[in-house]
């Protein structure tokens, strides 16, 4: 049934391949070539508990698929073993969505609430289950890249969408698996990292002026890998001072051995944005701009029966924003650097699989306005700002040990495990958050899930201190603290797949900004407040059935439901952030084939948003009326030809022209078209 090659690893080759989960995959550490393969593909964010297919072409047209792991614990599971569902948005589905960013892709999580000032992934704001954009963990191939600044700048990838094979969404609490931050959910981001070598070029137009290109370079030899890539987009905006420009650059290599995998990355990211009304609703005319870097090394040692993990990062932003566009009024810089040691491991035996670790992250802050004074003497340049000095500073090291044990049986898996952290931030006391998981599957089409977790989040810089006309931080909050329950079932079967679960997060010392009268500014609180709520994801995927020539390809559903609840009776007149949760979201997608090689994609999204804001003149309403959130529903459509060798797309977002608000007092683009296409060679 197999044969071997040439290759130096080890390959097997299978004629033919029913997109079963069979967990033989998952514990070969090989690869595998599959000579016939309909390909599976997860729609609009239906839920799995295994990350996506990592799938490679060849030259010959053969396909290569990497191995599959799950990222809800420590250790690595195989699908069966999987006590936690996963959300993975693959490689078929990112290539087929009308989008240009992957803040766009993710509004097609029903699980995932996408707050956009900008278009195209400028100044976004992600949230999970009812949080915050501060209460989850971006992770880049499983590199914590947050940041501690603010979360509105998490968002700021230094990848393009190109770059990406997929996309991984842990929902819930995980601070056991990826640290504190990991409050609400995680999302990682996974880049691809196949060995064909190849050149390959795309490039993008538009409405609006709007107009990129980018360049991707693969050079892997052997056991070297080595992919670099460059991008940039740029437009003059869909609505006032919304204009950007953007570059990105990444540069991911490897090195396997017997012994051991090593990994590194770099990747750089300069946005320049109008920033329209996006902090303060009375000025129109602010602006900002970001500058990010990342660098990281992972490894995975094998050393008889322990496997090692160690990584090891740096973060730095550079913020620089303006109230009122080229001028210094209510302008301000700031510096965030990052530094993290992460050290994993563990091993198996007949009770399990158990892990063991630690992670010392140091967040350093220099600013303008963020963090304590400093002496005169100690103020250091603002780079690329002659004269301009950072007057305050502010550092904290974080310190966590974990340790999880999981319990492997036929027909259920039991993971439990504890994190205890240390923040010198805090009152550097150790505090412990557990948290335990449990799945049993009653037949091979069926799994019922359910967890129980802990987690801790502390305050970012901004929380604390920033000052402004409409904004005042407190450096006195408590950090948030949360317990998470969630009991969920998911059914896979040839062609159909369906999830749903149930959720309910505790919250402690939640942080939002509140305005406590209507001539009041933004405070920064704790709160006691609840979200509880259900999501459901189903998904018809006719070709693994009926093969690939279906006119469906892929039809999908999904629907989140979040009511919340505050636990005080302090009077509050306007929540900016946590009391303006999406009450209800609805995705849905369809990609059908049209003829030979042409296909469409069409992608649905309704949404009602709880909370009110302010609108100011010149708005159509008089000044500080508070009014609340409507809901909106969007269509978009993405027409492509799709080659082995080259693609072709046209796209239209927002095909109704719809006025909607993410964010109050922020228009958000009409109709926008767009055209583009990519071509790739390989030797």
């Amino acid at each position: 049934m197999y044969k071997k090659q040439t290759w130096k690893r080890p390959v097997m080759r299978f004629k033919h391949f029913a997109n079963k989960p069979y967990a033989v995959f998952n514990s070969l550490h090989r690869e595998v070539v599959i000579c016939t393969l309909s390909v599976s593909t997860l729609t609009f964010a239906n839920t799995q508990s295994v990350s996506a297919q990592t799938e490679h072409h060849l030259a010959d047209g053969e396909m290569v698929m990497q191995g599959i792991e799950v990222t809800g614990t420590r250790v690595p599971l195989t699908d069966k073993e999987a006590a936690r569902m996963v959300t993975v948005l693959d490689r078929a589905m990112i290539e087929s969505a009308p989008v240009q960013s992957v803040n766009d892709l993710l509004k097609y999580a029903a699980g995932i609430d996408v707050r956009q000032r900008g278009a195209m992934g400028i100044q976004t704001d992600l949230s999970i289950r009812g949080g915050t954009f501060d209460q989850i963990t971006v992770l880049l191939n499983g590199v914590n890249i947050n940041n501690p600044q603010t979360g509105h700048l998490t968002a700021d990838f230094p990848v393009a969408i190109e770059d990406i094979e997929r996309i991984e969404i842990l929902e819930g609490p995980a601070a056991r698996v990826f640290g504190t931050s990991a409050f609400c959910g995680a999302v990682n981001i996974v880049t691809s990292a196949e060995r064909q070598k190849h050149i390959q070029a795309h490039a993008t137009g538009g409405a609006y002026g709007l107009g990129g290109g980018g360049l991707r370079l693969n050079l892997s030899e052997g056991k070297w890998t080595s992919q670099i890539s460059g991008s940039y987009l740029r437009t003059d905006g869909a609505t006032p001072n919304s204009d950007f420009d953007t570059w990105r650059a990444y540069y991911q290599g490897g090195l396997s051995t017997p012994t051991a995998d090593i990994r590194w990355q770099a990747g750089f990211s300069q946005q320049k944005y109008g920033a329209n009304t996006f902090y303060s609703a009375r000025y129109d005319n602010q602006y900002e701009e970001t500058n990010r870097y990342i660098v990281s090394v992972q490894a995975d040692t094998r050393l008889g029966w322990l496997h090692l993990l160690p990584t090891l990062y740096w973060n730095r932003s550079l913020d620089h924003y303006q109230l009122t566009r080229h001028s210094s009024n209510g302008e301000n810089f700031h510096r965030t650097d990052v530094y993290g040691l992460n050290l994993n491991a563990y091993f198996t035996t007949r009770l399990g699989k158990t892990a063991f670790g630690m992670e010392m992250r140091n967040e350093g802050i220099f600013s303008t306005t963020l963090g304590r004074p400093m002496d005169e003497k100690q103020y250091v340049d603002v780079p690329w700002h002659g004269g301009r000095k950072y007057t305050n500073k502010d550092n904290r090291t974080d310190l966590s040990y974990y340790l999880e044990h999981n319990v492997l049986l036929p027909k259920a898996t039991f993971s439990a495990g504890v994190m205890a952290n240390r923040n010198s931030g805090y009152d550097d006391r150790f505090h412990f958050y557990p948290g335990m998981d449990i799945s049993y599957r009653p037949a091979h089409d069926w799994k019922i899930a359910a967890s129980w977790n802990m987690a801790l989040r502390m305050p970012t810089f901004t929380d604390l201190y920033y000052k402004s006309p409409t904004l005042e931080g407190n450096v006195g909050l408590h950090p948030e603290e949360t317990q998470a329950f969630s009991l969920g079932a998911q059914f896979r079967r040839t062609g159909v797949k369906a999830s749903a679960e149930v959720f309910y997060h505790k919250g402690k010392n939640m942080i939002d900004w509140v305005m406590y009268t209507a001539d009041d500014v933004y405070h920064s609180a704790n709160f006691k407040l609840d979200n509880y709520g259900v999501e459901a994801n189903a998904a018809w995927l006719p070709c693994e059935a009926w093969g690939e020539r279906c006119f469906v390809e892929r039809l999908s559903a999904g629907y989140t439901y979040i009511h919340q609840r505050r636990h005080d009776d302090v009077a509050v007149y306007k929540s900016n952030y946590a009391l303006e949760h999406l009450r209800h979201k609805f995705v849905a997608g369809l990609t059908h084939r049209i003829w030979r090689n042409l296909s469409a994609t069409w992608a649905f999204r309704w949404q009602d948003r709880m909370g009110s804001y302010i609108r100011y003149a010149g708005t159509g309403d008089p000044a500080g009326v508070l009014t609340p959130y409507h809901p909106y529903a969007l269509l978009d459509l993405r027409v492509q030809w799709r080659t082995p060798r080259y693609q072709l797309y046209a796209e239209g977002n927002n095909l109704t022209d719809h006025t909607y608000y993410d964010l109050g007092n922020i228009p958000q683009p009409g109709f926008w078209f767009r055209v583009g296409g990519s071509v790739r060679f390989n030797w």
